[in-house]
């Protein structure tokens, strides 16, 4: 046997690989520790101006950066415009708005004169089509986010008409894109609205940088460079941005590519060799390991490495790959493959472990680098404490613009959400790792409201985010949550990693309520009830101080089937639930409801478990005035379900689950139908339903029955059992009239409260 001679292997930090780009891999730098530029001495504007007019009143000649929007300009941190504005702002940029301009032409783009340094080009808080179309792809007849709810005052897909015109207007400037549209497109994705896969949005905005995610740490970084003259092509290593290269293109020759059919391979699986087989090796030359002929046994070195050097290896080689995934022009012909690019993505999307993608559009590449890093507290504090006049800009003079009449007496504790629910396009854009503010700041936003905001009488209408009770949750273990690939910290249960402790949201509630002149605190985001049923005291302190009669809550089905297809707890969950909530609403001396949201049609849903979904709610007494049916958002998981038939939660093949759809337009109004049992005008549908279905003894005026044999007369005719939309109410009691619940309108997403546009979405997208 040959000798062995150890020797001890170098240090982690000597056997390194070079550098990948240092924007990727170094520590962030904190986002109010750059220099400030020149132009902060012309101090705080009132209003980031929107005319020429403002800018002379301000002794501005130009701006640096030119901020376009889709929605109506409101200082207020809830609105992207403002927030971005008053950051930059903040950095010494002189920042100037364009808000809602016509986009027949580039003129009004001009409005401002040409930037200094780029446009940034948002379509505002919500996705522009999500904003303009129903989930039956009807134009709605208001926007939330305009002054008097005017509608049509945005076109179809604002970020890339937007990019055009700006570039019509000023060519050679630099064009940057964000937002949550732009953030949702960018790879090739399947478009609900069209029914067809559309390329990323940066080759058809031909915007020269696109900013994904809470931008904010991003966007300083490369204002800053810009501002020192650095040309916007060669900013190339900023996490959380994504360009167009040539084909092949990489940040170095160390980098290595790898193909992510390789990592989760998508098709038929091949069965492995077995290792342990015992195979025959034909001899070679007459010699053989002992025979003659064979030399003396030398002397082997046995490198010993540490566990600690492996691991930085390793790290330092997953930093320099970038994951490759299917083309545009291959997952537009494969339904497997999209799935597979659509898992393969979402497996991406942890800061702490998430590699570069890069995905062939025609000759060039989309290059996506690694998502950005969470903001800490203190960055938070600062982003939230900048000086917002907390008010519409004064050129709407009174008009109502409804997502300021909703968001004005409210609060953003936090952003991000653990939840992943397959339908939402949170965790997409804004990412699992939840980032809270302090106290002292949320403190502070409150004593502003009731000082500064017109027409406050004492009530917070919210205090939140995505979620309701996510306040200051993590992994308990930092090393654990970096190098997690878990699309949920909370499904199919909650992770014993998972810190749950809401005393942290406890303290908080009852500090601000606290405070001189609050009379009432009200919690409006959406309840994450799997984790509020880990907290008794929570539960206790929310029905008892918190609600104001009724709950907003989302089990969004009852059935195992959709559930799992949306990655959200069962019933038995809810039920538990429910039954704290009785039982301290009826410690407290209140009358209080919950208000259960469900989702028709979702992928995964069969008629048979809407059915028995309305006979749930026919045995729980609810009745609910309007309903949700699925609507297929861009890169979310349920709508590579929708798309593709197959499930991206588990590796994906030809062979794989084919999960069922609904798409015609009759089932979908079926599926709503369900939901509004009690409605007579839907009662001729479900009869024709149940019949088909062998469940005619459900038709019936008995109370075992679902819905009754007799018709009322002027009922049931020309509408085909189609529902009103929107959100649901709770039981009443016997003889009493209920009011319409707060919240769920029809016109925009469930708990909908206004997000960050530039690189953050809305605050509220889809509770869970």
């Amino acid at each position: 046997m040959p000798s062995v001679k150890a020797v001890p292997a170098a240090s982690p930090v000597a056997s390194a690989s070079p550098a990948v780009p240092s924007g990727l891999t170094a520590p962030p730098k904190p986002l109010f520790s750059y220099r400030k530029y020149w132009a902060s001495r012309f101090g705080t504007a009132p209003f980031l101006p929107m005319s020429r007019e403002e800018m002379d009143k301000l002794g501005w000649d130009s701006c640096d950066i030119i901020l376009v929007t889709g929605d109506a300009y409101i200082d207020h941190p809830s609105f992207g415009m403002a927030l971005i504005g008053r950051l930059l702002e903040a950095q010494g940029f002189r920042v100037g708005i364009i808000s809602q301009p016509n986009w027949h032409s580039a003129e009004d783009f001009k409005r401002l004169g040409k930037p200094n340094l780029y446009f940034g080009i948002t379509a505002g808080n919500m996705d522009s089509m999500v904003n303009r179309y129903t989930s039956d792809r009807k134009i709605r007849s208001d926007d939330a986010y305009t002054a008097n709810a005017e509608p049509n005052k945005r076109p179809d897909r604002a970020v890339t008409v937007y990019a055009q015109r700006a570039r019509e207007a000023y060519p050679g400037t630099p064009i940057i894109i964000g937002s949550i549209e732009a953030s949702l497109r960018r790879i090739a994705h399947y478009d609900y609205w069209s029914d067809k896969v559309r390329r990323s949005v940066l080759p058809d905005s031909k915007a020269d940088l696109l900013l994904f995610g809470n931008a904010e740490r991003a966007l300083v970084e490369v204002t800053h460079r810009l501002a020192k003259g650095e040309p916007v092509e060669s900013i190339r290593d900023v996490r959380g941005t994504a360009f167009m290269v040539p084909r092949g293109w990489k940040p170095g020759a160390d980098w290595s590519e790898l193909d992510s059919r390789t990592v989760d391979t998508p098709g038929k699986v091949e069965a492995h060799k077995d290792p342990y087989a015992m195979e025959e090796t034909p001899a070679s030359g007459g010699s053989c390991a002992t025979g003659e002929g064979s030399s003396a046994p030398q002397a082997q070195t046995v490198r010993i490495v540490s566990k600690e050097e492996r691991l930085a290896a390793r790290r330092a080689e997953r930093a320099k790959t970038v994951l490759r995934l299917p083309s545009y022009e291959q997952v537009v012909d494969d339904p497997v493959l999209y799935a597979h690019a659509s898992r393969t993505f979402h497996l991406e999307a942890n800061p702490g472990n998430a590699r570069c993608l890069v995905q062939a559009h025609g000759e060039r590449d989309v290059w996506l680098n690694p998502p950005p890093i969470p903001l800490t507290t203190p960055e938070m504090d600062g982003v939230y404490g900048l000086p917002y006049a907390r008010n519409p800009h004064p050129s709407y003079g009174r008009a109502k613009i409804p997502a300021w009449e909703m968001i004005r007496f409210s609060i953003n504790i936090m952003r991000g959400c653990f939840g992943g629910c397959t339908f939402c396009s949170i965790t997409e854009h804004e990412g699992r790792i939840i980032q809270s503010r302090s106290e002292e700041s949320i403190l502070h936003e409150i004593e502003e409201i009731r000082d500064k905001t017109e027409g406050f009488t004492g009530t917070i209408s919210d205090l939140g985010g995505p979620t309701a009770n996510m306040y200051r949750l993590a992994c308990k273990d930092k090393k654990i949550e970096t190098s997690c690939r878990r699309l949920s910290c909370v499904f199919p249960d909650v992770c014993e990693n998972l810190n749950t402790d809401h005393s942290h949201l406890i303290q908080l509630y009852r500090k601000a309520r606290a405070i001189p002149g609050v009379k009432r605190i009200l919690i409006g985001s959406g309840l994450r009830y799997d984790l509020a049923v880990r907290s008794p005291e929570y539960v206790k302190e929310l029905v008892t101080h918190h609600v104001g009669g009724y709950l907003k809550i989302a089990p969004e089905h009852t059935e195992e089937g959709p559930l799992n297809k949306m990655m959200k707890p069962g019933i038995g969950t809810y039920e538990r639930f429910k039954q704290m909530f009785e039982k301290f609403s009826k410690e407290a001396g209140k009358e209080q409801y919950l208000i259960p949201y469900f989702i028709a049609a979702h992928p995964g849903t069969r008629d048979e478990d809407m059915l028995n979904l309305a006979l749930w709610l026919k045995r729980n007494n609810f009745r609910l005035d309007q309903v949700q049916t699925f609507l297929p958002t861009p890169l979310a998981i349920a709508t590579a379900m929708w798309h593709t038939e197959k499930n991206p939660l588990r590796k994906v093949g030809q062979d794989s689950e084919t999960v069922p759809i609904v798409r015609t337009g009759r089932q979908r109004r079926l599926h709503k139908a369900f939901l509004r049992y009690h409605d007579p005008e839907n009662w001729p549908m479900l009869r024709e339903a149940l019949k088909d279905m062998g469940r005619a003894d459900l038709i019936g005026n008995g109370k075992k029955h679902l819905i009754p044999l007799f018709q009322p007369a002027g009922t049931g005719l020309g509408r085909g059992g189609c529902s009103r939309g929107g959100a649901g109410r709770g039981p009443a009691k016997p003889g009493q009239s209920r009011p319409a619940p707060r919240g769920g309108s029809p016109t925009a997403p469930r708990n909908a409260k206004p997000g960050v546009a530039f690189g953050k979405g809305p605050v509220k997208n889809r509770a869970k």
